[in-house]
């Protein structure tokens, strides 16, 4: 199981999303997704890895990605963006029974919930929740159709602990999560994530595969 430290940095209490991806690229924990499950069937493997930290209230995550290939065609919010160009970051509280998924493409469009499995107990996030998820986009939020040719891009985000189960005021030493590289409706499909997951086929809602993130 891999384990990485999301540490404090003051700055963040206060700093807007834009300025939080300059402090994250040069003060967070960076991490690769770089396992590559299920390379025989899906043998494509972008660059992906991330830098991430944590304000009092939030956790903040600056995804870096170099690919061949761009798709975004969904800008609502809880469409299914795994099928665009995607990353994404699922956690939950160590007692829990439940997790979150959030997923993320290009554009910064998300998909979120709290859930026990993949079809188990599923609970969409309100739209309230949803804005309170910050993003920061590299690439214009626009909607488009796959194209090709060599691509790099940014996606920050800010996630209040609230929305994970966490209480912000009483941090615990550690949560557990993975990050995910996927584009699933793409012509080349792939499935990389930070915690190898040991699974027949691709399959990110495994939480017994979360590594350690430790808040302390």
């Amino acid at each position: 199981m891999k384990s990485l430290h999301i540490g404090y940095i003051p700055d963040l209490d206060k700093a807007d999303i834009t300025t939080a991806s300059e402090i994250l690229e040069r003060n967070g924990t960076k991490a690769a997704i770089e396992s590559q499950n299920w390379a025989k069937d899906f043998p494509y493997k972008p660059i992906a890895y991330f830098h991430m930290a944590r304000s009092k209230e939030a956790v903040f995550i600056k995804f870096f990605v170099f690919c061949n290939a761009l798709r975004a065609i969904y800008s609502h919010d809880q469409e299914p963006v795994y099928e665009d160009s995607c990353v994404e970051f699922f956690c939950k509280p160590v007692e829990s029974a439940k997790y979150t998924n959030f997923e993320f493409n290009c554009i910064g469009t998300c998909s979120a919930s709290r859930r026990k499995g993949r079809n188990e107990e599923v609970e969409p996030f309100s739209v309230a929740e949803m804005k309170s998820i910050e993003r920061f986009p590299s690439i214009v939020p626009q909607p488009f159709e796959e194209i090709k040719g060599n691509f790099e891009w940014e996606l920050t985000v800010k996630i209040p602990f609230k929305l994970m189960g966490i209480d912000p005021n009483d941090l615990p030493e550690k949560m557990l999560g993975n990050f995910y590289k996927c584009a699933d409706g793409t012509e080349s499909p792939h499935y990389l994530s930070w915690n190898p997951i040991q699974t027949e086929k691709p399959d990110f809602h495994r939480p017994e595969f979360f590594g350690e993130l430790f808040l302390r």
